[in-house]
């Protein structure tokens, strides 16, 4: 994302101010220092600051530490756009990050829903968040990443060190594995999960919530009768 935000300010029609920045949760200084490494390989300025959420979630985070850590990494995250005055912040989520978190959302929410494109953030006014490789298949950016001799680290966080490889298999490790294999029987199953979410027929789902107000088929249904 870093490298693709770099080449669109440089050769892209549209002028815009660019900071890169890695937020430091508490890595190993091997695991910083790789970090470090592969953005000096692709000649990317960054600033590191530091956090302590390893820490705390390690202390408090309890068994299921993910949520918080994801929670806890976004604030500062946040906190770090306001201190450097930019007013939209660009995350790497890729199309599989994408369809994966409908299918999360409808077995284990028990809702429709995805990742946006797009979004105003409501707890800090003027910051709006964006997600550039929307629509960049996660197997292209592995090439990439293998084409220029690049390692990207996974989590790295303490937690997943101290378990089991069967207990940290993760529930969007296994809508991964469930996708992949679908798309065995029908190869255009990723791209019809995500088309679905662009394609809701509101005349035949149960109910629908916006901005917290659920309605009802039921309410249209029986007005009518």
């Amino acid at each position: 994302l870093a490298k693709w935000m770099q080449e669109l300010l440089r050769h892209g029609k549209m002028h815009f101010e660019v900071k890169y920045v890695i937020m430091d949760p508490g890595y190993k200084k091997e695991i910083l220092e790789r970090i470090l490494k592969t953005s000096e390989l692709l000649n990317i300025p960054v600033e590191v600051f530091q956090t302590d959420v390893f820490a705390v979630t390690e202390k408090i985070g309890g068994k299921s530490p993910c949520y918080l850590c994801a929670r806890m990494r976004r604030g500062h995250l946040y906190n770090k756009a306001k201190e450097l005055g930019c007013n939209k912040i660009a995350l790497g989520h890729h199309f599989d990050d994408v369809i994966e978190t409908i299918l999360l959302s409808q077995f284990y929410a028990a809702e429709v829903q995805t990742m946006m494109p797009k979004l105003h953030s409501d707890n800090f006014p003027g910051l709006e968040l964006i997600r550039p490789l929307y629509l960049v298949k996660e197997e292209d950016i592995i090439s990439w990443m293998y084409s220029n001799g690049l390692t990207f680290i996974n989590c790295a966080c303490k937690f997943t060190e101290k378990t089991s490889h069967d207990e940290t298999l993760s529930k969007r490790k296994e809508i991964k594995n469930l996708i992949k294999d679908l798309r065995k029987v029908n190869k255009d199953v990723d791209k019809n999960i995500f088309t679905s979410l662009n394609n809701v027929n509101l005349n035949c789902v149960l109910g629908t919530k916006k901005n917290g107000k659920y309605s009802s088929f039921l309410d249209e249904y029986n007005h009518k009768d």
